[in-house]
C-alpha cells in the first residue's frame, strides 16, 4: 500500500485541494447509531455555508463523496 492511500495522507491532500476552491473540508467527531464514526461535509469559507455533504443528514458524505465532488470541480475548471 503507497502512503498516498492511507487516510491521514488522503485528507491532507484533499484538504489542500478543497483550499484552492475556497472550501473547507468538516469531519464530524461524534459517534453516532446512524452513521458510525464521522462523517464529511464541505463548507464555503465565504458564506459559512455547508454546501455538501449535509442531505439528508449532516455529515453524511464519504471520503470518496468529497473526491469525487473535488474531482469534478477540477474537471470543469479545465
Amino acid at each position: 500500500m503507497s502512503r498516498k492511500e492511507f487516510e491521514a495522507s488522503r485528507m491532507r491532500r484533499l484538504k489542500r485541494l478543497a483550499g484552492r476552491y475556497g472550501l473547507t473540508i468538516l469531519t464530524a467527531e461524534k459517534l453516532t447509531a446512524k452513521q458510525g464514526k464521522g462523517g464529511h461535509a464541505l463548507r464555503d469559507d465565504e458564506s459559512f455555508k455547508v454546501i455538501f455533504g449535509h442531505n439528508p443528514l449532516p455529515f453524511t458524505a464519504t471520503l470518496d463523496d468529497i473526491e469525487a465532488y473535488l474531482d469534478k470541480l477540477e474537471a470543469d475548471e479545465e
